[in-house]
């Protein structure tokens, strides 16, 4: 059987002297696992296809209940982030948030348009990474059924006074309220940060990137935004760290 879809790379591996195994986000199947033979050659024909993070039109062939690349063509390489450092590292840690929260073999078109999203703001729009990194992350946690109550204080009901947002609980509350929440970190916020809260959760997938931020209101909503991330899934993940790693301000003496 042979079937045409889009699909984005995730993650590949090496296998053998020159071919790869890919996990690929597709648009009709959903995620899949795909053997690319000889797509390590120089001048293959699915070669660019096969690298990650490109998004191309996939010939695939089953067989024996797996899948395999035939062709491919390249849509869109996002040659902008994969040139950059910086920008191709966070863009992993976006591939492989994906990977780990979306299913086998099921479409998932919101994943999809999240992931291609961020990658095009990433390449194309003026924000800065911090911000961007913070939208994947809450619209992340939304899509896989984290989504955080952020309509006023989860305890009095009230406008948050000196609000906080309660990383286990996912809630909203007054620092006077947390000692009635379950016990677990909270993370202060800013008026500013939660109306971008609020428009990452509730708004358009089509106008995630649509806002900007002071620099201390971005700051607490990336804060936020990343340890709700972690401490919902209560993991870390490798390539976080080395988006971290290579982007720390050095040290002062």
């Amino acid at each position: 059987m042979h079937v045409t879809t889009q699909g984005v790379v995730l993650r590949s591996v090496n296998y053998k002297e020159s071919d790869q195994i890919l996990t690929v986000l597709t648009q009709e199947l959903g995620k899949l696992t795909v053997s690319a033979r000889a797509s390590r050659k120089k001048g293959g024909g699915v070669s660019a296809a096969a690298q990650m993070l490109v998004w191309s039109e996939m010939t695939l062939y089953e067989y024996n209940q797996r899948w395999g690349l035939k062709e491919a063509v390249t849509n869109w390489e996002f040659r902008g982030v994969r040139e950059d450092l910086d920008k191709f590292a966070l863009a992993s840690y976006f591939s492989e948030v994906t990977d780990q929260l979306t299913p086998e073999q099921f479409p998932v078109p919101e994943w999809l348009a999240l992931l291609l999203n961020a990658l095009y703001a990433l390449e194309k729009l003026d924000r800065p990474l911090e911000l961007i990194k913070a939208v994947f992350e809450m619209r992340a946690m939304c899509l896989s059924g984290y989504e955080p109550l952020i309509d006023g204080c989860a305890v009095c009901g009230g406008v948050p006074d000196q609000p906080q947002f309660h990383l286990r609980e996912g809630v909203l509350h007054c620092k006077a309220c947390a000692k009635e929440l379950a016990s677990g970190s909270s993370l202060p916020l800013c008026p500013a940060s939660i109306a971008a809260l609020n428009h990452i959760v509730h708004g358009s997938s089509k106008r995630l990137y649509s806002f900007r931020l002071g620099q201390t209101a971005q700051k607490r909503l990336s804060d936020v935004c990343e340890a709700f991330l972690l401490t919902q899934l209560e993991r870390g993940f490798s390539t976080l760290d080395f988006y971290k790693q290579i982007t720390a301000k050095p040290v002062l003496t």
